[in-house]
């Protein structure tokens, strides 16, 4: 591989957008980040110079609210108060916002609006299916309230996602959106150096005076190679994590990235002991809690087959080994393949590549392909979520429609407005919790207010030397006894 290294003088400097606390634990720690852990480098973490400080998409949300029981707009609020220089980002995926269901247009809207006055100033928006109108008013809300666009196609490898394509659909966002930045967003990680080549000179001349940024991961091992490749070419904003919660599934390695690239005369103005300082405290977390460091990853040529993403890889080999059916794994890949060039090359990220990879799995172990379609294959089929890139083959298609639910309608229907009933329904209740209300059932909400104040301070200690320490605040007590097992301690 060769890259080019001379530097002009009148590009401008590549600036780094951190995706520690968001990409990055979502990818190794299955987005279980608390605030906690986050608070003590956040003002660190404002200091570096990122252009961009990526914080909160769907998945986030989800797991504060039905996991951690942490209320998700607090955790924004929080972050606000620490992070006052770099603008903080939100992801905002479609017009689905936390689910598979496409939401009306005034609940996305709202949803924006709540994210602006909780302190998020960067929404960047993506339709895998690359179909604008899922987007142009999102991101034409988002510059209304103040907000930095950022506009995004997802790479995917397949004969319709070609170069072409590609510069097609950038010219469209600028000139429909009017968008700040475009992204190229490779969420499957199957960039390589070859195609970047030919990818980033391809929406260069399309894109103007709007900078070209670009998200990778590195299942592969190549992001790395990519990333370095796609600044020489004219890219000038990167999104990393800082290690150790970096590789792997995850982006490239900040320090790593930094280093390369001042190294090829490429200007980068963060400050490198604030980020090995944030590093350290993020391998002491994971030290505590037991929770995976980011590694290298060997080059895999039959990702580029199936392309699933590295942690539904991870979820779908789990699932099917408590199933007993791990020795259908290859089979389950092999049949992921075949489905996702049957619906037509829907890039495979959310929710897409859990919508071809269910379908593979049930066709597999039933052994009669699509004899059981989820809903949300059919809905796919019949373009509820948007026009599908290529035509689905059609004998697929009538297995899809005879044999999914009789209850979807053939033709999606126009949604009708929801803010005006949330308003009514919960009258005492602030915008940001009626929408969590709204995209959550049962008492998933309530439960999450019941869990109390949310803990704002993390501890290094061992459990059993926290235990010790405040038990030596309560000076009444005459005698402790710690026992487990065969261990037995006692103090006076």
């Amino acid at each position: 591989m060769s890259i080019r290294t001379e530097r002009n003088a009148a590009m401008p400097e590549t600036k780094v957008i951190d995706t520690t606390l968001r990409d990055a634990h979502q990818c190794l720690w299955a987005t279980r980040m608390t605030t906690a852990m986050m608070l003590p480098v956040a003002e660190k973490m404002d200091r570096i110079g990122f252009e961009a400080i990526d914080l909160m998409s769907a998945i986030q949300f989800d797991v504060c609210v039905r996991y951690l029981r942490e209320d998700p707009w607090q955790r924004l609020r929080l972050m606000r108060q620490k992070v006052t220089r770099t603008r903080m980002q939100s992801a905002m995926r479609s017009k689905s916002l936390l689910s598979f269901d496409v939401q009306p247009d005034d609940v996305n809207f709202l949803w924006l609006e709540c994210l602006a006055r909780n302190g998020i100033r960067r929404v960047r928006a993506i339709d895998a299916l690359c179909d604008l109108d899922n987007i142009v008013g999102l991101l034409r809300r988002a510059k209304e309230l103040g907000m930095e666009s950022v506009g995004s196609v997802v790479f995917c490898q397949s004969p319709v996602h070609t170069d072409a394509f590609y510069a097609q659909k950038t010219r469209e966002l600028i000139e429909r959106a009017g968008i700040d930045v475009m992204m190229i967003k490779d969420s499957g990680g199957l960039l390589t150096p070859d195609r970047i080549r030919t990818l980033v000179p391809a929406l260069l001349q399309v894109t103007g005076k709007v900078p070209l940024e670009l998200h990778s991961h590195c299942m592969t091992g190549l992001a790395p190679l990519v990333y370095l490749e796609g600044v020489a070419l004219g890219v000038t904003q990167i999104q990393t994590s800082i290690a150790p919660l970096a590789n792997g599934p995850a982006q490239p390695a900040t320090q790593t990235v930094v280093r390369n690239l001042r190294s090829m005369g490429y200007e980068i103005n963060i400050d490198d002991d604030l980020v090995n300082e944030v590093g350290e405290h993020f391998r002491q977390v994971a030290q505590q809690e037991n929770l995976p460091l980011g590694v290298p990853m060997e080059y895999d040529q039959f990702h580029y087959e199936h392309q699933i993403p590295g942690g539904m890889l991870t979820n779908m080999r789990f699932q099917l080994e408590q199933a007993g059916l791990l020795h259908k794994f290859h089979a389950v890949l092999a049949e992921t393949a075949r489905v996702f060039k049957e619906l037509g090359w829907p890039a495979m990220v959310t929710p897409f590549s859990q919508l071809v990879g269910t379908q593979a799995v049930l066709n597999v172990v039933q052994s009669e392909r699509y004899k059981t379609v989820p809903d949300e294959v059919k809905k796919y089929a019949l373009g509820y979520y948007g026009k599908p890139l290529a035509p689905i083959e059609p004998e697929v298609l009538d297995r899809i429609v005879a044999n999914g639910s009789a209850r979807i309608a053939l033709e999606p229907q126009p949604l009708a407005p929801a803010v005006p009933g949330l308003r009514r329904k919960y009258p005492n209740s602030s915008d940001e919790e009626r929408l969590l209300r709204h995209l959550y059932a049962g008492s998933q909400v309530d439960d999450m207010l019941a869990a109390g104040p949310m803990k704002t301070a993390f501890s290094y200690d061992k459990p059993v030397v926290r235990l010790l320490k405040e038990l030596a605040q309560r000076p009444r007590m005459g005698r402790i006894y710690v026992e487990k097992g065969d261990f037995r301690l006692e103090a006076r």
